[in-house]
């Protein structure tokens, strides 16, 4: 394809911007009657306050000014386990706090060690790195870890695909102590020789059950693989997820300490309490006249609405802009920057619908996003306790509402029944 050219604007820095945050919703302390399992070997107590968790002042001031005031269920947990130096493998229900469950206790042991960024060396050498299946996430992410580094010397770094490979080396130069990035970016940066990965200490994989299936399985093997990259024994591996089949939580051992944890706040892959869901059947022919129908019904509210394919992603954004139903798309084929623009105007209101494919299915973080519509059901049900996830974030609620098409969608009925019923 032709060269990219995408520098993204940087973000900006002033701290109220870099403190902005999502309002708590009703349901937020109900988060606490989860019933949370912990199995392995003498896991350490919970954490009942930040105030608990003997870390710095600084860090104690940035949790309080981005507005964590007390933990969630997969926080109370992580934290201490991860402070401990335990390695962990995490599964909570989508929205509940899992950034800040490996955030703050990474940023706060890099704190008491003691980390520099020098700047301008050609080769980095970062502490802490972070990967995630889409740009947009590990954008997110970087966002929410500027909050907690906030006033000290630890420098982190954001880089994904899309955007010009020279505007991502001259990021990581400035000096990198915690490094976002997608997959086929940093093995990019990494075999460029800008990033040396002997001082990692602590890899986060979010989105795990994503990152390390057919997708990026590979990848993740290879990261690993690298002869400078600590052995699994000399670093702490952290995954989290809303959901871990089975087999990818066989696949996640390979990366693991013998001696992990393993926590599950709720059902292992239920989806969020606090979505209403509705699954109403329509064959493929009417799904659009339904669409339009319920979009009309919900006024003006931020809706997301999924769709299985890039083009009908385009297709349908175009159909409801000649309904006079402002609505933009987001999908893999869509250059970096239209990407960026759609989710500015979707969070600004401009265009209150976005027709996305999976590529906005997981971990985005979108205040007020008041409806989820699955137009085409996905093919697994990870996926769509994902999407649904988009809505009903940080104890506000959300509605869900699946088309479901006999013809098509069969092989979800029943997990489908079980995510309803429990």
């Amino acid at each position: 394809g032709p060269k990219v050219t995408y520098v993204p604007p940087p973000p900006p820095d002033d701290e109220q911007a870099i403190f902005a945050r999502y309002q708590t919703g009703i349901n937020f302390d109900k988060y606490d009657e989860n019933v949370v399992e912990v199995s392995g070997l003498d896991p350490p107590a919970a954490l009942m306050s930040f105030a608990d968790a003997n870390i710095c002042h600084t860090l104690t001031v940035n949790i309080t000014k981005a507005g964590y005031s007390k933990p969630t269920p997969v926080q109370k947990y992580s934290i201490p386990i991860i402070l401990a130096g335990r390695d962990l493998m995490a599964c909570a229900q989508t929205g509940s706090g899992k950034t800040a469950a490996f955030l703050v206790p990474v940023v706060a042991q890099m704190m008491r060690d003691g980390v520099t960024a020098s700047s301008f060396k050609e080769l980095q050498e970062p502490e802490c790195i972070i990967t995630a299946p889409t740009r947009e996430l590990v954008n997110q992410i970087f966002l929410e870890a500027r909050k907690f580094v906030y006033g000290t010397c630890i420098r982190p770094v954001v880089i994904y695909g899309g955007t010009q490979t020279d505007y991502s080396i001259r990021q990581v130069k400035l000096g990198c102590n915690i490094l976002c990035a997608t997959p086929g970016r940093l093995l990019d940066i990494i075999t460029r020789g800008k990033i040396g990965l002997h001082n990692v200490k602590y890899l986060v994989l979010d989105e795990a059950d994503r990152m390390l299936d057919m997708g990026f399985g590979a990848d993740m093997k290879k990261l690993v693989s690298f002869p400078d990259m600590p052995q699994k024994d000399k670093r702490q591996t952290l995954m989290f997820s809303a959901t871990f089949p089975e087999e990818v939580q066989r696949l996640a051992v390979e990366f693991l300490k013998s001696d992990f944890l393993f926590v599950v706040v709720g059902h292992v892959g239920g989806a969020c309490s606090d979505v209403q869901q509705n699954i109403l059947q329509v064959s493929q022919y009417f799904k659009r006249d339904k669409l339009i129908e319920i979009l009309h019904s919900i006024g003006n509210e931020r809706t997301l609405v999924f769709v299985d394919t890039k083009k009908k992603a385009d297709f349908i954004a175009c159909f409801l802009c000649q309904e006079n139903i402002p609505a933009t798309s987001i999908h893999g084929d869509r250059e970096q920057r239209e990407r960026e623009l759609a989710l500015r105007d979707f969070r600004s209101g401009k265009c209150p619908v976005l027709v996305a494919t999976s590529v906005a299915a997981r971990g985005l973080d979108i205040e007020s996003v008041q409806h989820v519509i699955n137009f085409d059901l996905p093919s697994t049900i990870e996926e769509y306790v994902h999407r649904i996830g988009r809505t009903g974030r940080c104890g506000n609620t959300g509605k869900a509402v699946g088309f479901f098409d006999n013809n098509s969608d069969g092989h979800l009925a029943q997990p489908l029944v079980k995510v309803l019923s429990d």
